[in-house]
């Protein structure tokens, strides 16, 4: 796909920024991607984070070992 004229220049210019500038300019076009934030996202994080606790703390909370992990990430992920 080939970029319009106003694009290269824009896309010029941002390479043309120091490495805090041209992040700061990828994390705010990429979040203009997603659309309006979720107003309620917070909050329900908030409960989440607190019920994963208390089921940590109660010992409710099916955990899975650290080498049972890594071998489901390196098969589904890394094809291995």
């Amino acid at each position: 796909m080939r970029m319009t004229k106003t694009t290269e220049t824009v896309l010029a210019e941002a390479l043309r920024l120091d490495l805090p500038d041209r992040t700061q300019l990828v994390w705010e076009l990429l979040a203009s991607l997603d659309g309006p934030a979720d107003p309620d996202a917070a909050s329900a994080w908030a409960m989440e984070i607190k019920r994963r606790v208390a089921d940590l703390e109660s010992g409710s909370a099916e955990l899975e070992s650290w080498d049972d992990t890594k071998r489901v990430i390196e098969r589904g992920f890394l094809g291995r």
